[in-house]
Parts: structure tokens; sequence; C-alpha cells
């Protein structure tokens, strides 16, 4: 016997009595037969041999027709005990952390006022190549996406599933969500984003190159929600505040993560965002929660292939039986006719 074998319900066996249990308990089924008046009825008994039986008879069963049943049904029980073979334990990672990324991608971002590889490319042509790597290094964690600009939207809700989140990155571009910037209002639907799960550590990266124009609600109004709400946020400003083009407004960005207990980054080109990531990566350490995950597999199919097969072969002999009884029978009525 394997040493990794395991009965899961080992109870089940506890049920072994119970045929005669019922046995005791019920009587046996009384068959009503035919019969036939003869005056001759002695002398054709005595004749043949066979004694005289009553209206009614109990159907016997042979030993080794009981010793089949019993086998049948300890197959039987076998199958409902669920045997298995049980496998070294696995530890698998849970998540322990959402973390979502809320991206500018307002008119702005397409400047084209970075370079990569020497190429001028756009703003948001730069972060989103810089973010595809750093979402694929948040194994462990539950990611989800919010671009803004005139409106925020949410384009991926917390998932661990990295690979669909970074797609939906690609996906999207400058504009989709309007021209202008408006933070307070993706600060806002980050809110409702996590208050929509119940993983409490929260982790906000928010990515912007320009100043909030919003009305409804001010960048500090809502990251103040944010803080009641135990969101941490982290600003990353896109771009050189002193360069041309450049609308950033670092002091706001810098209040918000001081408020909520996060941090302020300022990226002005591809090797600072890329040590940004690194640091966010430092500041906020995965943290591995690990369950036991232990592969079973199951093999309840073989006491209960055994039990059909032994149940197929007892009524194949029992059939055989019967039938040489009947040609026996047969060739007695013969002679005596």
């Amino acid at each position: 016997m394997p040493a990794n074998f395991e009965i899961a319900h080992l109870w089940v066996f506890f049920l072994l009595p119970l045929p005669f249990v019922v046995y005791w308990l019920f009587p046996a089924l009384r068959i009503r037969s035919a019969s036939l008046r003869l005056p001759t009825y002695g002398k054709v008994s005595a004749y043949t041999g066979e004694k005289p039986r009553k209206s009614a008879f109990i159907r016997r069963r042979g030993i080794v027709n009981w010793i089949s049943m019993l086998l049948i049904w300890v197959l039987i029980l076998a199958t409902l005990s669920s045997p298995q073979l049980v496998g070294e334990p696995q530890m698998k990672v849970k998540t322990s952390r959402n973390f979502l990324i809320a991206a500018d991608i307002s008119f702005s971002m397409a400047e084209k006022d970075w370079e990569i590889n020497g190429e001028k490319v756009r703003r948001w042509d730069a972060v989103k190549a810089l973010m595809h790597e750093f979402i694929q290094k948040r194994e462990g964690d539950r990611m989800g996406l919010i671009f803004f600009g005139s409106s925020a939207y949410i384009q991926a809700p917390f998932t661990p599933d990295l690979e669909t989140v970074d797609q939906l990155l690609e996906e999207a571009d400058v504009g989709m969500a309007g021209q202008m910037t408006y933070i307070g209002k993706a600060i806002t639907k980050g809110i409702e984003l996590f208050d929509k799960d119940t993983i409490e550590t929260k982790v906000m990266l928010l990515l912007t190159d320009g100043v909030d124009a919003g009305t409804d609600i001010l960048p500090l109004d809502a990251a103040d929600i944010a803080k009641e709400d135990s969101i941490l946020i982290y600003t990353i400003g896109i771009g050189d505040p002193s360069g041309v083009g450049v609308d950033l407004d670092e002091q706001t960005l810098q209040e918000i993560a001081e408020m909520t207990g996060g941090q302020y980054f300022q990226a002005k080109d591809e090797k600072r965002l890329q040590e940004i990531y690194a640091e966010v990566d430092k500041l906020e350490p995965i943290e591995y929660e690990e369950e036991e995950n232990r592969p079973t597999t199951l093999l309840y199919y073989y006491p209960l292939g055994a039990a059909l097969g032994l149940m197929l072969i007892t009524m194949f002999f029992q059939s055989l039986f019967h039938l040489i009884q009947s040609s026996r029978q047969k060739g007695k009525e013969v002679n005596l006719g």
C-alpha cells in the first residue's frame, strides 16, 4: 500500500453489518408457487424422489451466492469511502493586497518629449512601456486599472490575472477619457473601486503630467476621503516642470501623497521612471500568504469497477446454473412420459 494512500470517509465501513441487520429485521420474501392436484401425486413424488412443497417458498441462495453478495457490498462501501492518493503539499500564493494604477491619458500625454532607445516617443508610450514591466512583477497583488482625463473610468477591476491587466493597459490610448485632467475624479473613482472589495490593504499609484482642471471635487478633498478609507496613494509626476510644454502641479501631488501616507516621485525621463517603479516595489514589498494545496488522485472507480464485474460474473453463473437445472428437469419429465 503506498504511503500516501488515504481513505476520505472511513466511517462508511461502520455500515458493513447493515445487510445482516436488514435480513434480521425484515422477513424473507415468500413466493407463491403454482400447484396441480393429482390423484397419483403421491406415487409421482415417491418415484421422482421430490418432496412435496408448500404453496409458498423462500428462494434459497447458495453459499457462493452469499459470499459474492457480501463481497459486492464491501466493494460498494469501499467506493463510498473515497479511497485516494494524496500528493505532497504544494504551496500556493495567496492574494494579499489590492494595487490600483490610476493613469492620466489626457491629451497632454501625447507630447513627444520622451526618449526610448534614442527615439522620440509620446509620454504615454514611455509610461506604458515601463508599466508593462512593473505589472509583471506584481505577483501576489490583485491589480486594477483606472484611466482618467476629463472623466475617469475603470479599465480593469481588481484581479490577480496580471496578463489581462497588462493587455487592457496596452489597449488604452491617449484621449479615450477626454482631453482635460481631472485628478479629483480619478481618486474618487479609485475609492469606489476599493469600496467594492474586501481586502483591507489598499495602495494607489497615481500618474499624471498635468494640473487638475476639475470642478466636481478637488484633488485634496478626494485625498482626504481616501485617507479616511486607509488608502495609501503614491503620486508620480510625469515630465520636467521646468521643461517646455510641461504643466505639472507638483505641489498638489506632494500634498496628496503626504495626506495619505504615500510618497511623491518626479519622473522627468525613462530612467527616472524606471527607478521610481523600483522604489515603489521596495516601499510596498509583496507579502506572500501561503496556503496548503494537496493534489489528490481519486481511486473510487477501482472498487466500483470490481463490484460491477463481480455482479456480472455472479449473474452469469446463476443463469448458467438455472439453465442446467432446467435441462435436467426437462430430461426427467421426458423419462416420465
